[in-house]
């Protein structure tokens, strides 16, 4: 992942949901949240539709820029 995630929210498309299909759906748009700690490790959290977050390998995921009306239609889903 070349995009820091220290500091705010960004969004990511997971590419690779091997290993856990039932988690994570192949070209969806997930949110993001930043833990540095994580990071460190080549890991990255991201919040699925429970709302609630999770870690995962960050080579799973590619960061994108979306349009302002798009992220805050993201961000105000839960």
């Amino acid at each position: 992942m070349t995009t820091s995630m220290h500091g705010k929210s960004q969004f990511v498309v997971c590419v690779d949901n091997s290993e856990y299909p039932a988690s994570l759906e192949l070209h969806k748009i997930y949110r993001t949240v930043p833990d540095g700690d994580a990071e460190a490790d080549g890991d990255i959290r991201i919040v699925d539709e429970s709302g609630e977050d999770y870690l995962y390998s960050q080579d799973r995921f590619v960061t994108i820029r979306v349009p302002s009306v798009v992220r805050e239609s993201l961000v105000h889903a839960h």
